[in-house]
């Protein structure tokens, strides 16, 4: 046998490892992303403003909103105690409505189901009247006097 000596490529080689220049379409490429970023940045430290302006908008409209009602239930302490009895009254009432429509409900639930003209009916019939009932007590709770606490309400 004889032994030839082909130059074979040697088994372990040298990596550069160091940082190598950056092209300047690299660097253009990056400089493009930096700013990018920097402008999506500012849109959404302009969009935090906005929000704030928002929140704070309604806040001072709701503030306002019960500032009136408060004053508007100081002067009229014994209505705002009438809305409230008739809240209550309302609220019994809305009550006794929820279970007969619900009672309905379970009873036709098949006929409910299957038939259009049947759910067309029900939804004439107890939607206007819930929808209603539930505006006004909504109403009347709101204008209604809360008892401060420790004091007792006074019911005339």
């Amino acid at each position: 046998m004889s032994q030839e000596s082909h130059a074979q490529p040697p088994l372990f080689t040298q990596i550069d490892v160091s940082p190598s220049p950056m092209s300047p379409t690299a660097r253009a490429v990056e400089l493009e992303q930096l700013r990018l970023l920097r402008e999506i940045l500012a849109a959404q430290d302009r969009q935090n403003e906005l929000l704030e302006e928002l929140v704070n908008q309604l806040n001072s409209a709701q503030r306002q909103k019960a500032t009136e009602l408060g004053q508007w239930k100081a002067a009229n302490p014994h209505l705002a105690r009438s809305c409230r009895k008739a809240a209550e009254t309302l609220g019994r009432v809305q009550t006794e409505f929820l279970s007969s429509m619900t009672r309905e409900i379970n009873e036709n639930q098949e006929n409910l189901l299957d038939g259009e003209f049947m759910l067309n009916e029900f939804v004439d019939r107890f939607g206007p009247r819930f929808a209603h009932l539930n505006g006004l007590v909504q109403v009347l709770a709101q204008l209604s006097a809360s008892p401060a606490p420790g004091k007792p309400q006074n019911t005339a």
